[in-house]
């Protein structure tokens, strides 16, 4: 298991943990961040990130994709 961060650009990721508090947990199951949950990175800018999760592409800082275990 390793952070989002440190994902292969391109290669598609299943979602293991989210972690934080409460509310970040919520506001990353908002947005389709859902454990078992395919994601893939896009491209890293300045280390915010950019995924496509769920057919919909999301830019999230590089503190919020810490928080996410793939």
């Amino acid at each position: 298991m390793m952070p989002l961060t440190l994902a292969t650009i391109g290669e598609e990721n299943i979602i293991k943990k989210i972690g934080g508090q409460p509310e970040v947990k919520k506001h990353l199951e908002n947005l389709g961040f859902v454990v078992g949950g395919n994601v893939k990175i896009i491209s890293q800018l300045g280390g915010n990130v950019i995924v496509n999760v769920k057919e919909a592409r999301i830019a999230i800082s590089r503190e919020m994709a810490q928080k996410i275990m793939v």
